[in-house]
């Protein structure tokens, strides 16, 4: 892809997940490689609603900032994924969305694995997701926490905070914080109530499947 086209496919994908009530504000944030290995981010206070390509962080290869607006200030967060998982991130999304953050907070969730197994789908897409502890947006030490996972999760909810996921493309990273999100509305809806979820061998055979991490 192109980098101007992947300049505009950030803003598109960042559009509709504002007009869509995930994103609000100017919360949220979206970083992806462009093809020499550099990174496309957006900017600190920016709007998902209002993005203009043409003022996105640009980073060369060696994490310098060499144009746009000034980034998020969650750059450490974003640089964990990337540093951790090499290949397999492409794209970073964090969000401050509903559901997620509402999960995060409510004693009874699985830090280890948030997001009870209700459909095939957060599996496929997510593996086991971690809620990592509270921190004051921007600190660097959520970068680290992430860091401390050694690659061996593509999302995480920060609690308290948001959700941040990562995968090989930008277009999978965005399906996947939906789903994400997704999952954590049936949680909080089926809260208190018996359900039936799918069973540790079919789990397993997800995993297997589609090759998990």
């Amino acid at each position: 892809m192109t980098e101007t086209r992947l300049r505009e496919t950030i803003c598109d994908f960042a559009r509709s997940l504002y007009d869509r009530g995930l994103a609000h504000g100017s919360t949220g944030n979206i970083s992806a490689r462009t093809d020499d290995g550099g990174l496309l981010v957006t900017p600190t206070g920016s709007s998902f609603g209002r993005l203009d390509p043409a003022r996105l962080s640009r980073f060369d290869q060696n994490g310098t900032l060499i144009g746009g607006d000034r980034p998020t200030k969650e750059m450490p967060l974003h640089a964990a994924f990337y540093d951790t998982r090499g290949t397999r991130s492409g794209a970073v999304v964090h969000l401050h969305s509903h559901h997620a953050v509402a999960l995060s907070m409510l004693p009874e969730t699985d830090h280890d694995d948030a997001l009870p197994p209700y459909t095939p789908y957060s599996i496929m897409q997510l593996g086991r997701v971690k809620v990592l502890p509270y921190f004051q947006p921007g600190d660097p030490a959520m970068g680290e926490a992430v860091r401390e996972l050694d690659g061996q999760r593509s999302a995480v909810i920060l609690a308290n905070h948001g959700p941040v996921v990562t995968a090989a493309t930008l277009e999978s990273a965005v399906y996947a914080m939906e789903e994400l999100e997704e999952t954590a509305r049936l949680a909080i809806t089926l809260s208190n109530r018996s359900v039936n979820k799918l069973s540790a061998d079919q789990v397993r055979n997800l995993i297997k499947a589609f090759d998990i991490d």
